[in-house]
């Protein structure tokens, strides 16, 4: 299999593999297992070197429009997978969900203004809303036998003073796919008390559980009559991050002339020459490789899941979406500092919960879209390092 094929990333300007030192400041990462960005270590589809390889015989690279190729391809993928129509005059191209992000932030709110987040959560979402000068909310999450929920009523508690709302759905680092009733409730809240939302829905095609079903927020009751926006793209499902292109939805066409024309004003907009032919080539031909992808994270998760269980004082549960395992060592009773130590003195690099917010503290999260081999490896060390306690 493919997917079980070690490739190594260092030495390419690879953020997950080249720059441990410098992230969790240690002098040696020779070897060291690196866990922690949400990346994957297998290769992306063939099709997408192909799709660069057709582009590549044109030998001018000049100013280009996003081609109707690749709108039908979204809208198609969409259609097929979530039930979603999305309308072509209510979709902006971006080059990533962060300047999403920041473009609705900076759009909809005013410096001073409050934005609600739901920690633990992932960070950019209360990051940009600090580094824009607004006030950060947080609505945390309540955790319910390893799992989370909505705390609905301190939502709406927090609506009653809040400008911008941003979800996570599918939710990082839980794992969390978020019901139709769930997101019908927080648009009804959203409308009752006129506030925006943005959805970063860009883990949406990587749901594990075979009993769920992704619900794009826009397709639920009374969208079109709130102001909604959903972040969307392929990078996370095809491994393609580098390649920068997303896709921002507005629930109306006067949604999105404001938020494009915001947009314009700070000179974001489109996707680059390669990243229209490879977003094309993925949602007309990437099934294949991503139902393969998705039958070996699940096995990993297995995997993962049921090693870490028999280490004592550690709790984890298999996600129901994303390639993250969200690791509770709360009943070690030792401190994140500690923690960190232990890992990466036994070289397995992760990322401390406390990043996600404070509601983080006292967990570990670990990326498994990774060869098998790589999984056991990085069991063992985790065992190893907590052998002590």
């Amino acid at each position: 299999m493919v997917l079980n094929e070690v490739i190594s990333r260092r030495q390419t300007n690879c953020v997950k593999w080249d720059t441990l030192d410098a992230v969790y400041n240690v002098q040696s990462t020779d070897d060291m297992l690196a866990m922690w960005i949400a990346d994957m270590d297998f290769a992306a589809p063939p099709i997408i070197q192909q799709a660069v390889a057709e582009r590549l015989t044109h030998p001018i690279f000049g100013y280009s429009t996003v081609s109707s190729k690749t709108i039908t391809a979204i809208q198609n993928w969409y259609q097929q997978h979530h039930h979603w129509a999305i309308p072509e005059q209510q979709m902006l191209f971006q080059p990533g969900v962060i300047p999403i992000i920041a473009n609705v932030i900076e759009c909809f709110t005013n410096v001073g203004d409050t934005i609600v987040v739901t920690p633990p959560v992932y960070p950019p979402f209360f990051q940009i809303t600090k580094q824009k000068k607004r006030h950060v909310e947080f609505c945390h999450l309540q955790e319910q036998n390893g799992s989370y929920q909505l705390d609905l009523a301190r939502l709406e508690e927090a609506f009653q003073h809040s400008k911008l709302f941003i979800l996570c759905n599918p939710h990082n680092p839980g794992g969390i796919v978020w019901s139709r009733s769930t997101l019908e409730q927080i648009v009804k809240l959203a409308i009752q008390y006129d506030v925006v939302i943005l959805s970063d829905e860009i883990h949406c095609d990587l749901v594990i559980n075979p009993t769920l079903k992704h619900t794009p927020i826009l397709t639920v009751k009374d969208a079109e009559k709130a102001m909604v926006f959903a972040a969307i793209a392929p990078t996370k499902t095809f491994n393609i991050a580098g390649i920068q292109a997303a896709m921002l939805i507005s629930s109306t066409v006067e949604n999105h002339c404001q938020i494009a024309e915001h947009a314009m004003s700070n000179g974001i907009h489109g996707l680059n020459v390669f990243a229209d032919a490879v977003v094309a080539a993925v949602y007309q031909d990437g099934q294949p490789w991503l139902e393969e992808v998705l039958s070996y994270i699940s096995e990993n998760m297995d995997y993962a899941v049921d090693e870490l269980s028999k280490i004592p004082g550690i709790r984890v549960t298999k996600s129901d979406a994303t390639y993250l395992l969200w690791i509770d060592y709360r009943p070690l009773g030792i401190d994140e500092q500690q923690m960190m130590e232990k890992l990466l003195a036994a070289g397995l690099a992760l990322d401390p919960g406390s990043k996600y917010g404070p509601q983080g503290e006292g967990f570990v999260r670990m990326n498994i879209a990774t060869p098998r081999a790589i999984i056991e490896q990085a069991v063992q060390r985790f065992s190893y390092a907590l052998a002590q306690i």
